[in-house]
């Protein structure tokens, strides 16, 4: 059953279109939160009867990816607009969620399902931090002596008419040092799961970062797409007039035919990568897979950066290499602790005997282990050595390589923006250039059809490449806040 929610009719009433804007609280039937969008509804009449100001309670489905208004009544008893919504969010608040990327990485950090799994993960690594430094429990132990009085009556479990019983009560206490060093080498494996944690925040945001700039691509693609097809048609109607006129031939209007199938088969293959591409970012941001959203505008990209300065921040701030800095730390406290193993461990004790009905003697104890095997215990102390070494280079191996990854990154993303202006200033007006004179070149009988059509090629092509350009831009600059672990 679809569970209902509140919301309040907008001044948006579309009866042509059949559609109805709703300001609504949060809809889990389709993975919606609280916002303002536009609704179908499944009958028609249904509009004669609202009217904007209209407090409704309705509920709602997704059909042929639309949000569809299943069913609904009107609302009593509700106060202001406020109280359809946790927290009294206003209409006006709620846009469809990615005007801007930042939107969706706002949704992501509180929403994502990694994100979460890896916070839980740390702050149960916060919580072994206190038990690791913590003394063993202390023991009791209790001992019968003489059960039988030298024979002289039947065995029996009490302590008053026993020979006499022995209660030993027993700390054992590690050596000096030994419980700061188990705390420290927990603390840094607590370090290093906040450093996942965070690693996984910066690997889930460029995803995203990535996946919006891939998807506004596809959507101002399949928009350029289109406009050649309006203009494939108008060409196409250019060629049926010269053609019934005799100024052309017949198959100057197929041609024209050919191209718009053409264009519209790879309209087809843009809307599904739009559809598959939108339902990879609601499973990132654990929402409804036909849950909308739309991608309004690009970040904007800083003017000039500078790859000994992101250097040092990457150094500074990259999660992977503060897990190893983690990692490094938490070798050398286990080193120390081998080393530390060489003394002796103690337990003591307090040993009351009990006479009858009265304590007759206290004994105190001291017990400690003799640490004879120490060729097992240099071993133990090599590997640990060995394993700090191995920390060390793997974080210096690991700063090399991002280093390597980051210059990559800086090059592409310069030779992306090169592209855009090369396209932009050069061969888009270029290519416009062309297709006018050869459309006017047509039109005159001075240039064949096969020409004006390679020319609107041309232009379809430069205004791919320019959002290529401004896509690959993005995708890269992801790229690199990923390395840096924070945003430009």
């Amino acid at each position: 059953m679809l569970t209902p929610t509140d919301g309040v009719v907008r001044k948006k009433i579309d009866k042509a279109a059949s559609e109805v804007v709703i300001q609504h609280g949060q809809l889990d039937s389709i993975g919606m939160p609280p916002m303002t969008m536009t609704f179908g509804v499944a009958d028609k009449a249904w509009l004669n009867k609202l009217k904007a100001g209209d407090r409704i309670r309705f509920a709602a489905e997704m059909k042929g990816g639309n949000a569809i208004v299943s069913r609904y009544e009107m609302a009593k008893g509700i106060g202001s607009p406020r109280s359809c919504w946790p927290g009294g969010t206003p209409a006006h608040a709620e846009p469809l969620p990615g005007a801007s990327v930042e939107s969706l990485l706002a949704i992501a950090r509180e929403g994502s399902p990694d994100l979460r799994m890896v916070r839980l993960e740390a702050e149960a690594a916060r919580e072994r931090i206190g038990p690791a430094g913590a003394l063993p429990d202390p023991f009791l132990r209790v001992e019968l002596e003489n059960i039988t009085r030298n024979g002289t009556q039947g065995a029996t479990l009490s302590p008053s008419q026993v020979g006499d019983t022995k209660y030993l009560l027993a700390q054992p206490l590690p050596f000096w040092g030994k419980r700061d060093l188990k705390r420290d080498i927990a603390a840094a494996e607590a370090n290093q799961a906040s450093g996942r944690a965070s690693d996984t925040w910066v690997e889930v945001a460029a995803r995203i970062k990535g996946l919006y700039a891939q998807y506004w691509l596809t959507h101002r693609a399949l928009q350029v797409t289109r406009d050649n097809i309006a203009l494939g048609r108008q060409l196409e109607q250019i060629a049926q007039v010269r053609y019934a006129g005799g100024l052309a031939a017949q198959q100057d209007a197929i041609r024209a035919q050919v191209e718009r199938s053409t264009l519209d088969s790879d309209v087809v293959g843009m809307e599904a990568e739009y559809h598959h591409l939108s339902t990879f970012i609601n499973a990132m941001l654990a929402r409804h897979a036909d849950a909308r959203w739309r991608a309004e505008r690009l970040r904007p990209l800083p003017v000039r950066l500078d790859a000994a300065r992101l250097s040092e921040r990457l150094q500074a701030r990259n999660p992977l290499l503060a897990i190893e800095a983690a990692r490094i730390d938490g070798a050398e406290k286990s080193r120390d602790l081998a080393y530390r193993n060489r003394f002796p461990d103690f337990i003591v004790g307090v040993q009351p005997t009990q006479v009858q009905d009265r304590i007759d003697a206290w004994t105190v104890m001291l017990e400690l282990n003799i640490p004879l095997q120490q060729g097992a215990r240099r071993s133990q102390e090599r590997e640990a050595e060995r394993l700090l070494e191995a920390a060390a280079a793997r974080k210096e191996a690991l700063g090399h390589r991002l280093n390597g990854e980051l210059g990559a990154a800086l090059a592409n993303l310069e030779a992306a923006r090169m592209t855009e202006d090369i396209t932009r200033n050069r061969l888009l007006p270029q290519a416009e250039l062309t297709f006018r004179s050869a459309l006017a070149g047509y039109e005159t009988g001075k240039v064949d059809f096969a020409t004006l059509l390679d020319a609107q090629r041309q232009i379809r092509n430069a205004r791919l490449a320019l959002l290529r350009a401004q896509a690959s831009q993005q995708q890269r600059l992801a790229e690199i806040e990923r390395l840096l672990g924070e945003d430009l």
